[in-house]
C-alpha cells in the first residue's frame, strides 16, 4: 500500500494513454521527467489492444533510462476516487497484473520542482511482459493488433501525436510508427465501402 497524504494533492504521472485519455478530472497538468524508467512497448495485450489469437502491445514503464510524460495534479478531495479509478483501469480484477502501482519522484519541467507521483510500472514477473522487441517486430505486431479498446495502431499514433503536442519527441515510438505497414484507403484497392 502506498503512503499518500490525504491532505495533499495527488500527482499522477502519465506516459502513454493517460496523456491523451486520462479519464479523470484534474486541476493542472504539466510536463515532467521521471528518472530510472523508460517508456517501452514491453507488454503483450490480449484484451485492450489485441486478442489471445493476435496479441497487440501496450506501453509500460520499464527499468532504466528516463521518461518524459505528463504530471496531472488532482485536488486532495478527489484523490481517493481518482486512485480507485486508476487501479480499476490499470489493475482490473480477475486480470493478470501487468502493472505495479508505484510512488515515484518526478521533476516538473517548467519549475524543476520534484513531486511524488503515482504511476504504473511494468510487472516483469507477469507472463505478458515481453521485454524490448526490435522496432520492426513491434511495428508488425502493432499494425495488426486490435482489441476491446480499438486498434493498436491508433494507440501508438495517439501517443506520438500527444507527446509531440507537449514538445516531447520519443524517437523509439516514432521509429515504430514509421515502420508500421501503411493503411491503404479502400479506393486505392479498387474497393468501396457499402
Amino acid at each position: 500500500m502506498l503512503e499518500i497524504d490525504p491532505d495533499d494533492d495527488l500527482h499522477v504521472f502519465g506516459y502513454g494513454s493517460l496523456i491523451w485519455r486520462p479519464g479523470f478530472a484534474y486541476a493542472g497538468a504539466e510536463l515532467g521527467v521521471l528518472r530510472g524508467y523508460h517508456r517501452s512497448f514491453c507488454l503483450w495485450s490480449t484484451r485492450y489492444r489485441g486478442t489471445v489469437a493476435r496479441p497487440g502491445l501496450v506501453l509500460g514503464l520499464d527499468r532504466g533510462g528516463a521518461c518524459r510524460g505528463m504530471v496531472f495534479r488532482v485536488e486532495a478531495a478527489q484523490s481517493a476516487e481518482v486512485l480507485a479509478y486508476l487501479d480499476d483501469r490499470e489493475l482490473p480484477d480477475g486480470a493478470e497484473i501487468v502493472y505495479r502501482r508505484r510512488l515515484v519522484d518526478v521533476r516538473l519541467a517548467a519549475s524543476g520542482r520534484i513531486v511524488r507521483a503515482v504511476t504504473y510500472v511494468a510487472n516483469r514477473a507477469c507472463r505478458n511482459y515481453c521485454g524490448r522487441l526490435a522496432s520492426a517486430e513491434a511495428a508488425a505486431v502493432i499494425s495488426a493488433g486490435h482489441g476491446a479498446m480499438g486498434s493498436n495502431r491508433d494507440y501508438l499514433l495517439n501517443t506520438v501525436e500527444h507527446l509531440r503536442a507537449v514538445g516531447v519527441r520519443d524517437r523509439g515510438l516514432e521509429q515504430i510508427a514509421m515502420l508500421m505497414a501503411p493503411v491503404v484507403p479502400l479506393e486505392e484497392l479498387g474497393l468501396h465501402a457499402v
